[in-house]
């Protein structure tokens, strides 16, 4: 089974692109990206709003909460 699907590798394919071309900004500061991985994370984040199939970040796990009785 894969982890990441198709739709999620051609956002990330994508915004590689415009990293090298040098166009990809970043957030609400619109500065320009310059490392590798910021460039995927912004790839993959903005899969994750696509709705493509694209695992957890780490530390989003939620807990459940215990009633008192």
């Amino acid at each position: 089974m894969a982890k990441y699907g198709a739709k999620s590798k051609s956002t990330v394919k994508r915004a590689m692109r415009k990293k090298k071309k040098g166009t990809l900004k970043s957030g609400k500061s619109k500065k320009k990206v310059t490392s590798r991985e910021q460039a995927i994370a912004i790839g993959l984040s903005e899969a994750r709003k696509k709705g493509a199939k694209v695992p957890r970040k780490k530390g989003t796990k939620k807990k459940s909460s215990k009633k008192k009785t």
